[in-house]
């Protein structure tokens, strides 16, 4: 999933993004050690995809802080 369509879900989608590709990993990565995965360059490209749906809600959330101003 790229970017530009990740930017257009809401943070709760994220979230829900996350924990999906997080489970994903998990799979990929207990195939791997049993020696059933034949792309083992899925691996590498769900990490990435992780990494981007973090970055994205980070900015999100920063950008709502942003919005909302804070107050001493």
């Amino acid at each position: 999933m790229d970017a530009a369509k990740l930017r257009e879900l809401a943070p709760d989608e994220l979230q829900e993004k996350y924990r999906q590709y997080r489970e994903e990993l998990f799979n990929l990565r207990f195939q791997n050690a049993i020696g059933q995965l034949k792309n083992t360059s899925r691996i590498k490209d769900v990490r990435k995809i992780i990494a981007r749906v973090l970055t994205i809600a980070g900015e999100k959330a920063r950008a709502g802080e942003a919005a909302h101003g804070t107050q001493d």
